[in-house]
């Protein structure tokens, strides 16, 4: 029973190569993108709707007339509810659904001009770096086969190194000479053409050599497809990235001001050093592909592309928003700088232009999703501009005892699968019966009752108290099969609940 066990948890594995075949997520129906979310988060029907009518309307836009296309704004988002309800997770997922830039920021970490803190204006240079990379991945994609071909004749070369070429000149004509030439010397031959074209011809000595050399170059492409060559030691010249004295000028966190890369400068300007290293054969393809890359992908049609994904199709997702509203009129103490950020946030959020080292953005189509608990503060402590910035605000409800049933079994990255991912490594089975399930879930809901409600956290908390045991022994269990039933469950959770005092240190 323990043997085709591990191979249980591998049974979902082709996912991901589905994933990469999915349309750009501002062209899925809005249908299609709840689908997508449903399939990780539990419930928050509302939530997942709004976000999903908010991303299409990118792509209408896009499909609108010129003359009107400037004038369409995006929605932008509040999503409030407590914490551990999803309003996190609905970002993580809209972020692996391919084809727009997406950056997720916390707003307690900007400060206005002035506090220690980041500027407000990163979010956007971060996001450019997201589309950057983005873009550049997926022409790096399509180059990839012809950078694979280069690099490998590029280590053909380093392993067969080519025989250098000693040009053949014609024997100078000595007087006297019987032909000018050495006993026992070669002269050069050579063949005309009807046309009149002259080339040498080759010697039957250099055409056997010749060949020979391609049929031990065809022998040793054979042998590094076949992977017999990933331990031989080649020596490449690799050109020196980094300049360690030039990484200690870079500004000091929260002092970034203009995105001028001055390292960069730098390095354009100092002459490229290079080195020669020994390393494997593996390494060595590693490296000379990404040379290759390097050649092939054109840069300045990857700056350009992204700039306008960052315009267009850009989504900024502002989490712990509440986290910089207060009651206005209030300016004692640390909460002084809450208001100025928002003041420094309101233009991003409404449209300017953001200076970024690869160029200038505006931020007026950018899509932004914020989220809050909004537990102390309320949306209405915000300032008022803010507020109208966001005009669509979506409640997300809290999590019961039912909920926490279907996020232990539904989603595809479910605990209970992960853990029993976990222990299908060591050729175990973990087994959860349906009555486990419930009372893992509610002593997850009373412990939320009773203490402070973090949500969907707590059934971390649990099945990790509940797990460790197990874990810990699992290299010697005897079994190599664990269930957990009601009983078992209520059995090693049943001190913790009861003693109220080791609960909130535990659980």
């Amino acid at each position: 029973m323990a043997d085709p066990t591990p191979q249980e948890p591998e049974a979902p594995q082709p996912r991901p190569a589905e994933e990469p075949a999915l349309p750009w997520l501002e062209e899925l129906p809005p249908r299609k993108i709840v689908a997508e979310l449903d399939r990780y988060i539990v419930g928050q029907e509302v939530a997942k709707k709004a976000v999903a009518i908010a991303v299409r309307n990118r792509w209408r836009r896009s499909q609108a007339p010129d003359d009107i296309r400037d004038e369409i704004l995006p929605n932008n988002i509040i999503m409030i509810g407590p914490t551990g309800v999803g309003k996190t997770e609905i970002a993580r997922r809209l972020a692996r659904l391919a084809g727009a830039p997406f950056l997720k920021v916390e707003a307690s970490k900007f400060t206005e001009v002035g506090y220690v803190g980041r500027d407000v204006e990163s979010m956007v240079r971060e996001l450019v770096d997201v589309s950057i990379n983005m873009v550049r991945g997926e022409r790096e994609d399509d180059v990839y086969p012809t950078a694979e071909t280069r690099a490998e004749e590029r280590l053909l070369d380093l392993l067969l190194p080519p025989v250098p070429s000693t040009p053949t000149l014609p024997q100078p004509h000595i007087p006297g000479g019987a032909g000018g030439t050495e006993p026992g010397a070669s002269r050069p031959l050579f063949v005309v053409s009807s046309k009149g074209d002259v080339t040498p011809k080759v010697a039957e000595a250099d055409a056997e050599a010749a060949e020979r050399r391609r049929r031990t170059r065809e022998k040793l492409r054979q042998q590094l497809k076949e992977g017999t060559l990933e331990e031989r030691d080649v020596e490449i010249e690799v050109q020196q990235q980094s300049f360690p004295m030039l990484e200690m000028m870079q500004p000091p966190q929260g002092m970034e001001g203009p995105d001028v890369n001055f390292t960069e400068m730098l390095q354009e300007i100092l002459p490229k050093k290079k080195k020669r290293r020994t390393v494997h054969v593996h390494e060595a393809r590693r490296i000379l592909v990404d040379e290759e890359l390097k050649k092939l992908v054109d840069m300045d049609d990857v700056v350009n592309e992204a700039l306008d994904r960052v315009e267009n199709h850009g989504i900024i997702f502002i989490d712990e928003l509440d986290k910089i509203a207060g009651e206005r009129g209030t300016q004692a103490g640390p909460d002084v700088s809450r208001e100025g950020v928002q003041r420094d946030l309101l233009p991003i959020v409404e449209g300017s232009t953001v200076q970024t080292r690869y160029g200038y953005v505006r931020t007026d189509h950018i899509l932004f999703v914020a989220a809050g608990a909004f537990h102390v503060s309320k949306p209405s402590d915000l300032i008022p501009e803010l507020q109208g910035r966001f005009p669509i605000r979506v409640e997300l409800s809290p999590l019961t005892e039912d909920d926490f049933v279907r996020i232990l079994t539904e989603p595809e990255n479910s605990l209970i699968k992960q853990y029993s991912a976990l222990c299908a490594v060591e050729g175990a089975t973990l087994e959860f019966t349906p009555d486990g399930v419930a009372e893992v879930a509610r002593v997850a809901a009373k412990v939320n009752e009773r203490m402070e409600n973090i949500g969907a956290r707590r059934l971390h908390t649990v099945m990790t108290t509940l797990l460790d045991e197990a874990l810990f022994e699992l290299p010697d269990y005897p079994t190599k099969r664990i269930v957990f039933d009601a009983n078992a469950v209520r059995d090693r959770l049943a001190k913790i609940v009861d003693d109220e005092d080791l609960r909130k240190y535990i659980l």
